[in-house]
């Protein structure tokens, strides 16, 4: 069983388990280092996550790698405006043979559920999934049911195109651990992938062919079980995290609340979001502590999704990553967070 001990953090099984994993995305997926680290996050921790960035930068092929690599159910649904709540919980069916209605159950009922451009739905889908995401239970006609375990919502969203889309409500948006904000590829990574793709030649089908993409190239053959992945989500609650730490959690979070030139601070999900990734990042790290270093690299990714500017500061052209950075330099003076 692995398990977090001793100061290097974390025993040769879950380091193991956490290097295949992301050893095996890298074969697929150029880069996006940060991103796999944000994805693992979320799962071990049992958060959803929000990704955030243009068309082509390989959003919907890390859920889709993740999810091969760890022999999880995997869902995706491409969101669109005439997309029904029925079409990603379920409906009844009537069954004509024996007159009674049966539940056929939707995609939502799977361990990875990709919703792609999740902006494009109507507010009544956007309400369907709140359930779902909160209490990993959806109703369907009149019966409840229970979402499998673990159950991770992978959301993408465009920030740039606007048209035919519905902005998230802030209900949404809370109950999203993580919102990454993906950029594109350096130039090293591009020629990369360019050569990636220039090997991928092509399979005969039947009577012609078809150019293989970079789907065709994840394995169905996982490097770890469901059992390892419960083990590591087991060792994240064994991380420490010191009395120092949680006060400048509370710190951050209060400070949002009473800025002058914010309308809306963060919830009390934006503390425990921060504590359960601290913990899961400390994991990946290597570490069996949280440190200061981990509030800083998750702040923006919990935080800045989370927060509203009011309109005097969207007027002097202030920005939400600007103001989150001011905020975090405030506290740039606390002491390390050790064991106690």
């Amino acid at each position: 069983m692995s398990e977090v001990m001793g100061s290097n953090g974390q025993s040769g099984a879950a380091i193991e388990f956490i290097g295949s994993v992301r050893e095996r995305v890298a074969t697929v997926v150029v880069g996006q280092d940060q991103v796999v680290e944000r994805l693992l996050i979320a799962l071990f921790t049992g958060g959803h996550i929000l990704l955030q960035g243009v068309p082509g930068i390989a959003k919907t092929l890390l859920a889709a790698v993740l999810s091969k690599s760890i022999d999880l159910q995997f869902a995706r649904v491409q969101f669109t405006i005439d997309l029904l709540p029925s079409d990603i919980l379920g409906s009844e069916i009537l069954d004509q043979r024996t007159n009674e209605f049966t539940v056929n159950k939707g995609p939502i009922f799977a361990n990875l559920f990709l919703a792609d451009e999740i902006n494009r739905a109507a507010p009544k889908v956007q309400g369907a999934l709140l359930e779902a995401m909160q209490e990993r239970k959806v109703t369907i006609a009149k019966e409840t049911f229970v979402l499998p375990a673990p159950f991770l919502v992978i959301a993408t969203q465009n920030p740039i195109e606007q048209a035919g889309t519905f902005e998230l409500p802030e209900a949404q948006l809370d109950r999203f651990m993580l919102c990454h904000r993906l950029d594109y590829p350096t130039p090293d990574e591009e020629r990369e992938i360019l050569r990636r793709n220039a090997k991928l030649g092509v399979h005969r089908k039947e009577k012609g062919a078809i150019a293989n993409t970079e789907f065709d190239m994840i394995s169905d053959e996982p490097v770890g079980s469901g059992e390892q992945l419960i083990q590591a989500m087991e060792s994240v609650h064994r991380v420490h995290v010191s009395e120092t730490f949680i006060d400048h959690v509370v710190e951050l979070v209060e400070r949002t609340r009473q800025h002058p030139q914010l309308e809306l601070g963060c919830s009390p999900r934006a503390g425990i979001a921060l504590i359960k990734a601290s913990r899961a990042r400390a994991l990946i790290h290597g570490r069996d502590y949280v440190v200061p270093e981990d509030l800083y690299a998750l702040a923006e990714d919990v935080v800045l999704h989370r927060i509203r500017l009011n309109y005097e500061a969207l007027a002097d052209g202030v920005t939400g990553a600007g103001l989150l950075e001011e905020l975090l330099h405030e506290l740039g003076a606390m002491p390390s967070a050790t064991r106690a």
